[in-house]
């Protein structure tokens, strides 16, 4: 009994000193506290909630990290585990000709665009995320700025939630989105540096296919979409911008 409490304690401890590492990885005390276009969006929700920042800088210029930006998880996969969050297709490793630029109302797996400002920022929202026997409302912010001839780039997310499982569930979240987070952090920062702003990928040339670098479904602010159709829940997120005066329910094709 006493190596299994020993056990049970340096699991929780090696626990959380992971979720305290993986919750803000690269991100300084000041990007942790400085307040981002989508803080505002939980004011007032449930005071079970979990906030995360993570950062990274990347060697060249935002004009030419923007563009990875903006084709993430809207065609071009999403740089991370792609047997994890890709359905097992390859991200995209240039930029793919056939992308739109981002526009408010996009909606993609993890909710709608909610904030644009091209070439700087972009929060994306979903409320009413069902997970881990808890309802929860999600915001993921990406902000990009200069940092001398260079570029910094902070990600954060946050979510509240609410049910009897919300405070488990948030834990599973964060320690889940700690390892799929970096990653993709790392994969952007890999991409933009080793190809820069390369329109074509030699070893894994465009097709045309919409679902050829992004198996779960983007059904873009035009109507348009990529991916597999009904695969996660693009509509729902799309008729969540609708019913938020985003977008208009038939805009034009």
């Amino acid at each position: 009994m006493l190596y299994l409490a020993a056990l049970i304690v340096m699991l929780v401890v090696g626990l959380y000193l992971f979720l305290q590492w993986g919750t803000n990885w690269g991100s300084t005390a000041v990007e942790q506290k400085v307040r981002m276009p989508g803080d505002s969006y939980l004011e007032g929700g449930p005071p079970r909630r979990v906030l995360m920042t993570r950062a990274v800088s990347i060697q060249a210029s935002p004009e030419i990290v923007w563009p990875w930006l903006a084709q993430l998880g809207r065609g071009a996969g999403w740089y991370s585990v792609d047997r994890l969050d890709n359905g097992g297709k390859s991200s995209a490793r240039h930029i793919v000709s056939w992308i739109p630029a981002p526009q408010l109302g996009d909606a993609s797996p993890i909710g709608y665009l909610r904030h644009l400002v091209q070439g700087r920022s972009m929060v994306w929202w979903a409320s009413g995320v069902r997970f881990a026997g808890a309802s929860a409302r999600l915001v993921f912010d990406v902000c990009l700025a200069p940092q001398g001839d260079q570029s910094r780039l902070v990600m954060r997310i946050s979510a509240d939630a609410t049910g009897l499982m919300s405070g488990t569930a948030l834990v599973i979240f964060r320690f889940i989105d700690s390892i799929m987070s970096i990653r993709e952090l790392q994969g952007i920062r890999n991409r933009v540096e080793c190809f820069e702003a390369r329109g074509q990928n030699p070893d894994n040339p465009e097709t045309g296919a919409r679902d050829q670098y992004q198996a779960y479904e983007v059904i873009y602010a035009s109507g348009e979409r990529a991916g597999v159709r009904g695969k996660e829940h693009a509509a729902k997120w799309r008729h969540a911008a609708v019913e938020d005066g985003v977008i208009l329910s038939n805009p034009p094709m």
